[in-house]
């Protein structure tokens, strides 16, 4: 299935119905008086999330959600039938904007929410409501008030506990195929992944972890550049960064400019990220041979001047991946000591 993080629709709630004037008109009753019924209310439309969808991508066609009217009222006081609501499903993550003011109108972030996006309008009142000791004939009803339309854009940011940064190739998905089930593609030639993939890590019954694989970034990624600005969005919502980075990338060029150069396109994108816990992860350890691996890391470590958490690891081999792994699910399911070290 196509992965879609974005999709505008419109809402259009439905009018109540308008109340109604009517006498009652029996045998041997002259003067029955007015009986006319209010009228129903128009659909509401509304928002649940649905845990069984991961994109948007069923908005690109269906945009326009349209409510029913409300009916109007009857004689003998009958009120008219409201409209039912319309409910549409949603993924967990889903944000919702108002396209007029950029207003956020909600965040659905738990499973079975739902936000009401159009409220249907009100049914009218019926003469009934009008007769008095001097308006013993009253004509007067109201009308139904309208239903709310919007235009709102819908977009999607997954949840999850971990995510992976780095540049195309670093070992994103080699890693999230290595420690979970989730099976990206992997290929030897950059943007193999195309868009966000999440994998859940499971450590013992009740106890994971989900992990989640965007595609590669370059520099000039918060400007446009490359595929990874797109879902750059993505990592806002994640409780921890791991930041991959190639022990030998094969451009030649230094990790260590590697590592400062997402860095800047971090702050560039949203100053907020580099606030987060963002851990060091070197990758493909496997090219060096085993004696110099913990020396390499070391000493990328202290170019870096890097104070944080960090770990050499190897997805082919499995080198590193438990200490990994451990470090993670200690941080998310039992929270950093007191210095926030894993």
């Amino acid at each position: 299935m196509k992965f879609v993080d974005e999709a505008n629709i419109e809402v259009r709630a439905g009018r109540g119905g308008h109340g109604s004037v009517s006498f009652r008109r029996e045998k041997y009753i002259p003067k029955g008086g007015p009986d006319g019924g209010d009228g129903g209310n128009g659909g509401s439309i509304w928002l649940e999330t649905d845990t069984g969808l991961n994109t948007l991508v069923d908005f690109r066609h269906a945009r326009l959600f349209k409510a029913r009217n409300g009916q109007p009222g009857g004689g003998q006081q009958k009120t008219g039938k409201s409209a039912e609501d319309i409910v549409i499903r949603v993924p967990l993550g889903t944000q919702v904007i108002a396209v007029e003011t950029g207003e956020r109108i909600g965040d659905l972030t738990e499973p079975g929410q739902r936000l009401c996006v159009a409220r249907g309008g009100i049914g009218g009142k019926g003469n009934v409501h009008f007769k008095s000791s001097v308006n013993r004939t009253p004509r007067q009803f109201t009308e139904g008030t309208p239903g709310e339309e919007r235009e709102l854009k819908l977009e999607l940011k997954v949840l999850a506990d971990v995510g992976l940064l780095g540049f195309p190739n670093a070992g994103k998905s080699t890693l999230i195929r290595a420690v979970s089930k989730a099976r990206p593609k992997v290929a030897d030639y950059p943007f193999t992944t195309l868009h966000p993939n999440l994998g859940v890590v499971s450590l013992e019954p009740g106890r994971s972890f989900v992990i989640a694989d965007i595609p590669g970034l370059i520099e000039g990624a918060a400007e446009g550049a490359g595929l990874g600005h797109r879902f750059l969005k993505h990592l806002q919502r994640t409780g921890l960064l791991l930041h991959l980075v190639e022990i030998e990338p094969l451009d030649g060029s230094d990790p260590l400019d590697q590592v400062r150069a997402l860095e800047a396109e971090l702050g560039r994108f949203d100053p907020g990220l580099m606030h987060k816990p963002r851990w060091l992860v070197v990758t493909k350890l496997d090219q060096r041979p085993s004696e110099e691996q913990e020396a390499a890391v070391a000493d990328l470590v202290d170019r870096l001047g890097w104070t944080g958490p960090a770990f050499g690891i190897s997805s082919l081999s499995g080198v590193g991946l438990d200490a990994l792994t451990t470090a993670m699910a200690r941080y998310l399911l039992d929270g950093p000591d007191d210095d926030g070290e894993p």
